[in-house]
């Protein structure tokens, strides 16, 4: 199989490089940086490095991966890898993921919670988060999921059938939800963490904590409500 890695940034020009040298899986064909209105020189970084850069001004961790998944359209990958840009995430350990989706998995999660995690990385309230938001799909939808972590993997057909859609906050979690509802074959693997380079842009803030909190929880409790999407 092949794939296509979708990195969203805002303001990453010091790991953003991390991230790439890491991403050595033979499988990605294609490493796709959406830069979201960095400030910062992250675009000029991400052209001196072997990607494809996409710029969304519009704001919102959704919008970036939107806009990412647009460029690929043309000539879809057989799956696409989502990762952070922040090197919170191990891009070596992407083989794992992708592995998962070989084996016959439409959606792959890469666990912090089951893996490694550098003390500190994951803040206390996006662990309080991720109990809470995974407690609720489990009785809502019957699939239990450990994390709602950003670096997953999933076939290019499973995504067309879920169709995204979240602009923000809400990406992640409308992702498993509406694999849950379809019935996808959805896999958990373990993954480390560390400590990010730089600020948290959501739960490094309170507003962004509380931001994002509600919206995953609308989102969740938003689908449980309505018919599942079929997607093209």
């Amino acid at each position: 199989m092949k794939f296509a890695a979708i990195i969203p940034v805002f303001n990453e020009r010091e790991s953003l490089p991390l991230v790439v040298g890491d991403l050595r899986d033979p499988r990605i064909a294609e490493i796709c940086v959406v830069d979201n209105g960095s400030s910062d020189g992250t675009p000029e970084i991400a052209r001196g490095l072997p990607v494809r850069l996409v710029a969304e001004p519009r704001r919102g961790y959704g919008s970036a991966c939107l806009a990412g998944l647009a460029s690929l359209r043309p000539h879809p990958p057989d799956g696409v890898l989502f990762l952070d840009g922040d090197y919170s995430d191990h891009p070596e350990e992407a083989s794992l993921l992708l592995d998962a989706v070989e084996r016959g998995a439409d959606l792959v999660i890469g666990s912090r919670v089951l893996g490694h995690r550098e003390p500190g990385a994951l803040l206390p309230q996006a662990r309080l988060g991720n109990l809470l938001a995974t407690f609720l799909i489990r009785r809502l939808y019957g699939v239990r999921y450990t994390d709602l972590g950003p670096f997953r993997a999933v076939r290019w057909e499973a995504l067309e059938r879920i169709g995204m859609a979240d602009t923000n906050f809400g990406w992640t979690c409308e992702m498993q939800v509406k694999a849950a509802r379809l019935g996808l074959r959805i896999e958990e693997v373990p993954v480390s963490y560390r400590r990010r380079i730089g600020v948290s842009k959501i739960a490094g803030t309170f507003t962004g904590t509380i931001r994002a909190g509600y919206k995953i929880l609308w989102t969740v409790a938003r689908h449980a409500a309505k018919p599942p999407r079929r997607g093209r």
